[in-house]
């Protein structure tokens, strides 16, 4: 009779046994699904690899590129260039650029690559918002800001040679200014080139006339855009044709030298973003694109390290800024000429110059 008490308590333990362990085989798919829905959410936005690389105007976009690797995943490199030297290196490239990215130089460069086929078509939901005439019909290149040109002098210079500020540009042919006038190569410097390009426009017949006299009172064309700012300050001429942007506002704090905005109008050009075609890592651009474009923080951040905010030209409902200028102070210019007429303008240009533009 023991020995079946015995039996029957064994046979007791092995069914609650399992019974635990049916149990516990219907809890596992709970657990499961639990796994599975996380997994899902983290992968909502999975963060790309590789290395992103730029050439870009400026050595100061640092910040920005941090915030896009940190957001988007991509490491990102890059080396300052003038949007000159970067169209005749991809040219030169045969259509395998060194980079993956074009941020900033003058949007002639960007049309002038456009049209022989050196950068890559970028569609995403929030070109929309940017208007038509900062961004390529066809979605090949968006403009990130405005740089607008005006006139730069050390006042030292000009009182101890007895000269008066120039008001205009016609002012600038003036002969009493001869040998004190610096402007950049507009071969090299896409801001440069915007204001031959906007003065043709607007002199019309007279403008290759007008250039003329003003090659009689330059000595020699600086390279980069900044050469004109920066040397008038250091008291190396005494007139400069220069951007014009709150980076001035430091210089003026160390040098005693003044802004002018010409009385007939400024030149300005649209500073161009795009991905080239065939980089090696084109799906890191268009992303970089998208991102800047997307968010109203970044076009902040960009402000600021620009220090002007002519991204509200580009994306006119970013709030929380102004511009630092009258617009209508800006020139009449047809921006769809820019890359048309520049290699006739150039060629015409260099012609005029002859061996005073540096290498």
């Amino acid at each position: 009779m023991q020995k079946a008490k015995r039996l029957l308590a064994v046979l007791l333990v092995l069914v609650m046994a399992c019974a635990l362990a049916a149990c516990g085989k219907e809890e596992e798919p709970k657990k499961e699904q639990g796994a599975q829905e996380g997994t899902t959410q983290e992968n909502e936005a999975p963060k790309l690899e590789g290395t992103l690389k730029v050439i870009a105007t400026s050595e100061n976009y640092g910040p920005l590129f941090e915030k896009f690797t940190e957001e988007v995943g991509p490491e990102v490199e890059f080396i300052s260039m003038s949007s000159g030297e970067v169209l005749s290196k991809l040219k030169a490239e045969g259509g395998t650029p060194a980079a993956d990215l074009w941020f900033g130089g003058g949007i002639d460069a960007f049309m002038d690559a456009k049209d022989n086929n050196l950068l890559e078509k970028v569609d995403f939901d929030a070109a929309k918002d940017l208007a038509e005439e900062y961004k390529d019909s066809e979605n090949y290149w968006f403009s990130k800001g405005v740089t607008v040109v005006g006139f730069i002098v050390n006042n030292e210079i000009l009182a101890e040679k007895g000269l008066e500020a120039p008001k205009s540009w016609d002012d600038l042919t003036k002969e009493e200014y001869r040998g004190e006038i610096l402007m950049s190569n507009p071969a090299i410097s896409g801001t440069n080139y915007a204001v031959v390009n906007a003065l043709l426009q607007t002199k019309g017949d007279d403008g290759w006339d007008y250039f003329s006299k003003l090659n009689e009172n330059i000595t020699y064309y600086a390279k980069r855009g900044a050469d004109p700012s920066t040397k008038v300050g250091a008291g190396e001429a005494g007139i400069g044709i220069t951007y014009i942007d709150g980076t001035l506002d430091e210089l003026k704090e160390t040098s005693d030298v003044s802004i002018i905005y010409p009385t007939d109008g400024m030149p300005y050009v649209p500073e161009g973003v795009a991905a080239f075609a065939n980089g090696e890592n084109t799906e890191a651009a268009k992303a970089f694109i998208e991102w800047f474009y997307s968010d109203d923080e970044n076009m902040k951040q960009l402000a600021e390290i620009d220090q002007k905010n002519t991204c509200l030209l580009v994306k006119p409902d970013i709030e929380g800024l102004e511009l630092d200028f009258d617009q209508s102070k800006l020139m009449e210019e047809d921006l769809t000429l820019f890359g048309k007429e520049r290699t006739d303008i150039l060629e015409q240009w260099n012609a005029l110059i002859g061996d005073k533009g540096e290498e």
